[in-house]
């Protein structure tokens, strides 16, 4: 297991995890920035909301179909590295976007952006466990969160903000070039961090990995859990701009600050979860976080004015984080030795639901209404928080030393 030679420094954690929640900061600005400006895309593209909602997906896709491999790359030839390269990758790709001249340029661009970004965030939370052990580690882990959620949190309002006066074009290419610069600079920051890393993980060593992975019962429930949480909450976020196009506020900034709200409801998270973990316990945890996050969705569901929406998305934020941050610990037990391939493995499937999400509201949008299709998605995410507390139980790996 990884430690740091760094001076532990908040409830003991180790300085590293300045660095590596700098890495997710980086990753986390280009996941929601199109989000606001859809309208605009479609509109230049000459294509509709549903075919524009497609690059969230796309990127979902993208980013999940390669963390079987991003994950099995960091076991073998080390994590920073990895993590690194990737940010270049993700601020390139946005850059190339903003000079799209086709909406199957900009789709392709959107695939890159997917790669880079999926090699960020769960190499990032395994560098994290590898730091910690277990009885630290959900905090640890809502440090590396805050990281991402507040890059999620300027991404979606500087991309409405942007996208106001410079058009979804200057969103690309701002946001490009500042996860270029933020490569660079963590870049230093790791070099600074002196984490060492552990011996190369061999070919057969990996295939035990998975095998150690998969005879955990946990780890059925853990991902098919990410999987509908994708898709019932994150599949949600393309259509919100179109939801308040439909009230009368076309302004992207409100777009973007609406849909920031959800990242400002994981900062919350990240603050009051020393708090709430011994008060609620896991189990609590995941009930109360579930529902929180279905009651959100009814609300949205009436279509209340958008100061009112963003304040539902802030509290569906908060439950999501509170239900969501459990399944990453869970996650980050299933193996010792194969950490980041099991949490790539999560992530994996928590985006195969943001690719299919997309996909499955508009369906419903289309041919039930909004009052149902957001009403099914909050009954599901009630159902999905008592299933998770009464499956999900503390094993220790199979490959974990005595």
């Amino acid at each position: 297991m990884q430690k740091s030679e760094a001076r532990p420094h908040d409830h003991g954690l180790p300085t590293a995890l300045y660095v590596i929640s700098g890495a997710s900061f980086a990753a986390a600005l280009s996941a929601r920035a199109l989000d606001p400006v859809l309208p605009h895309v479609a509109e230049d593209f000459g294509v509709s909301i549903a075919t524009a909602a497609g690059f969230a997906a796309v990127f979902a896709f993208t980013f999940s179909i390669i963390q079987p491999i991003i994950g099995a790359a960091a076991d073998l030839f080390g994590k920073t590295r990895l993590m690194i390269g990737c940010l270049a990758l993700l601020g390139l790709a946005n850059i190339l976007g903003a000079f799209s001249t086709s909406f199957s340029v900009l789709f392709a661009t959107r695939i890159l952006a997917g790669i880079g970004s999926g090699g960020v965030f769960p190499v990032a939370l395994s560098l994290t466990s590898d730091l910690v052990g277990p009885e630290k580690r959900q905090v640890a882990i809502s440090r590396t969160l805050a990281g991402a959620m507040t890059g999620n949190l300027l991404g979606a309002s500087a991309s409405g903000l942007i996208g106001d006066f410079l058009g979804w074009r200057g969103v690309l290419a701002v946001l490009g070039g500042l996860v270029i610069i933020a490569s660079i600079a963590v870049a230093a920051g790791f070099r600074g961090a002196r984490v060492k890393h552990p011996p190369k993980t061999s070919l057969s060593a990996l295939r035990a990995g998975y095998r150690t992975i998969f005879t955990n019962p946990n780890a059925y429930v853990c991902y098919s859990a990410v999987f509908i949480e994708g898709c019932c909450v994150l599949g949600l976020f393309p259509y919100i701009a179109s939801f308040l196009f439909e009230l009368g506020q076309t302004s992207l900034s409100i777009a973007g600050l609406v849909i920031a709200g959800f990242a400002v409801g994981g900062l919350f998270y990240t603050l009051t979860v020393a708090r709430l973990l011994p008060w609620l316990g896991v189990k609590g945890m995941m009930i109360v976080g579930m529902t929180l996050v279905a009651s959100q969705l009814v609300a949205v569901a009436f279509g209340p004015r958008w100061e009112v929406q963003a304040l539902n998305l802030i509290v569906m934020g908060w439950g999501f984080y509170i239900a969501h941050g459990c399944l990453q610990v869970f996650a980050s037990e299933l193996s010792v030795e194969a950490r980041a391939t099991a949490l790539s493995l999560h992530s994996f499937f928590f985006f195969m639901g943001q690719t299919v999400g997309p996909l499955a509201y508009g369906f419903g949008l289309q041919h039930a209404g909004k009052m149902p299709t957001l009403v099914a998605s909050a009954g599901i995410m009630v159902v999905l928080g008592f299933v998770c507390a009464r499956l999900l139980k503390q094993r220790a790996p199979a490959d974990a030393r005595a």
